[in-house]
């Protein structure tokens, strides 16, 4: 029994022993984590990415490419870039791809967009994604010397989502997947997942009106403004929790903006 405890705290103290590396971190300023820019075919045109060092010391950068897709059950999914369907990242230059920065100290990531010419309708993105390297990983130019190599690594990164829209064009489509009623302790929630079935992005503005059994309108009831790429869905959340108990008939509206509007009705009954 004795052994057994001694080697349960030596494997807890080598635990304790292993080093916490936290990392410095940069910071994306000036235009955002979204580049956007209507273009036609065969269009080029350029960009830039300012990054900061905050730190009190030399940060190293890396850049690098990935495609992008995300799903309203919470998915997401950084893809080798060039793969999906919409992506333009074959068409996007940048450099530099490693860079470092000195102590409060600000640099630039040039990029260019050369739009194919060819038949493009709609909205094509991708990802440029702006990690900081710490001294001690592999990726590292400048290994720590002297140090233990095993340790637990906090990466801080940024993705820079790079849309280009094909002037006007594409076809603007939502879907309405799944709606679902939830309590939640004392909250009530409408769940609203929709999918973007057509071929530009949208970013429309969920409502629902409520209705009582005679027609009487109830309230106006928001869940924000999100942002759907084609083929990509998210998952809206509307609080009902101060509707009163009873049968009601909901106008769900997605407003995209314009012309872009797309409803569907349900009937809910709240017991509670």
């Amino acid at each position: 029994m004795k052994s057994k405890i001694t080697t349960i705290f030596l494997t807890l103290l080598l635990f304790l022993l292993i080093p916490y590396v936290a990392e410095a971190g940069v910071a994306v300023i000036m235009g955002g984590l979204t580049h956007e820019r209507k273009a036609q075919r065969g269009d080029s045109y350029q960009g830039v990415i300012f990054i900061r060092n905050p730190g009190e010391n030399r940060q190293e950068v890396r850049v690098y490419q990935t495609d992008y897709l995300f799903f309203f059950d919470g998915r997401s999914i950084y893809g080798e870039p060039g793969k999906t369907p919409r992506s333009n990242a074959k068409w996007i230059t940048f450099s530099p791809k490693r860079l470092t920065i000195l102590p409060q100290g600000v640099s630039r990531v040039n990029y260019t967009v050369n739009v194919p010419d060819e038949t493009l309708v709609g909205t094509y993105w991708s990802m440029l994604m702006v990690e900081g390297i710490s001294e001690g990983s592999p990726q590292s130019g400048r290994p720590e010397k002297g140090t233990v190599a095993l340790g637990i690594r906090q990466v801080m990164r940024y993705g820079i989502q790079m849309v280009s829209h094909l002037g006007n064009t594409g076809a603007r489509r939502l879907k309405f997947l799944k709606t679902k009623l939830l309590k939640e302790e004392e909250k009530r929630t409408l769940q609203v997942d929709i999918e973007n079935i057509g071929e530009r992005w949208l970013r429309p503005f969920l409502w629902a009106e409520l209705y009582d059994e005679k027609g009487i309108f109830i309230g106006r009831f928001e869940g924000g403004r999100m942002r759907i790429y084609p083929g990509t869905s998210v998952r809206y959340r509307v609080d009902l929790t101060e509707v009163p108990k009873g049968k009601y008939k909901a106008l769900v509206v997605a407003d995209g903006g314009g012309e872009d509007i797309f409803g569907i009705t349900y009937t809910l009954e709240f017991e509670k």
